[in-house]
């Protein structure tokens, strides 16, 4: 099952980067993002249904990790889809308005489950058996509605409220970055670009943004003065690159179950490596 998911996430996520690279406008990225997400839900489903799980433990990694990272997906495109098919015509304070009030039905949403926020942030795993496993569900534990109309051969009591979970990080980011642009000044941040040959950057933007993260934390521009939007929009000018949603990009980064700075380590080695060559000639 997580070879399975491993790869048919690696699939998902694949399709989702070229979609953002096709299609410039929320409206239509989110709707093309919700119909291939929905496919991969869907096979992940029939996977699912045909598998024996080895034990309960298996059954929890599945519900409590595995389907919320697809689910929250497909929450988040539907939820920007609806976000920006709703956003009305006006100023840029009506705008922001707008987004204000989106953002505070996070927060609603954060208050009404403060204790499954504090039970997943804290690793506990105490209710895992209740909350992640079919069938098992107790109407004491604050359950959804949505648990009733679901399909419950390929749902517990929680998985949903997981991935809203995850889903909510990537929303409220989106939004703090629809805001940021209403009051962006593109004049104070471009940077003087060197009189030097452009250099285009080939590699992936996740791989980019990973390395632009970790030189911010390390303060390695202006003494740590520079403010992470200027950092990344002096990258985009430099490379002439559209990092877009980068914030929802480094929340992904982080929920990586493997290797969370993967590119990083693999700049390690291969530099380790030259250096070994070089010592060899």
């Amino acid at each position: 099952m997580k070879l399975f998911s491993q790869s048919l996430l690696s699939e998902l996520e694949h399709q989702l980067a070229k979609i953002h690279l096709e299609m410039k406008e929320p409206v239509q990225y989110a709707e093309e993002a919700i119909k291939i997400t929905i496919s991969i839900l869907e096979k992940l489903k029939t996977y699912c249904l045909k598998y024996k799980f080895q034990d309960k433990n298996e059954e929890i990694e599945f519900f409590r990790n595995i389907k919320p990272m697809f689910a929250a997906k497909l929450i988040y495109y539907n939820e920007i889809y609806t976000i920006e098919t709703n956003k009305p015509y006006g100023s840029k304070k009506t705008l922001r308005k707008y987004y204000n009030n989106e953002l505070l039905k996070l927060k609603t949403f954060f208050e009404d489950n403060q204790e499954f926020y504090r039970y997943h942030r804290t690793n506990n795993r105490c209710l895992d058996k209740k909350y992640f496993v079919r069938g098992k569900y107790d109407i004491k534990l604050t359950l959804d509605s949505f648990y009733f109309q679901a399909d419950q051969s390929f749902s517990t009591s929680h998985d949903y409220k997981m991935a809203k979970i995850l889903a909510n990080d990537l929303i409220k980011s989106y939004i703090e970055s629809e805001i940021t642009k209403l009051g962006h000044n593109s004049d104070q941040l471009q940077p003087t670009i060197l009189c030097s040959k452009k250099q285009k950057w080939t590699g992936s933007k996740v791989e980019l943004i990973e390395i632009i993260y970790a030189l911010h934390t390390e303060g390695v521009f202006n003494n740590g003065k520079s403010s992470l939007k200027e950092v990344v929009s002096y990258f985009e000018s430099a490379f002439d690159i559209d990092l877009g949603q980068f914030h929802r990009v480094f929340i992904e980064i982080r929920n990586r179950k493997m290797e969370k700075t993967k590119f990083i380590n693999t700049l390690k080695n291969k530099l380790i490596n030259r250096m070994d060559e070089a010592d060899e000639n």
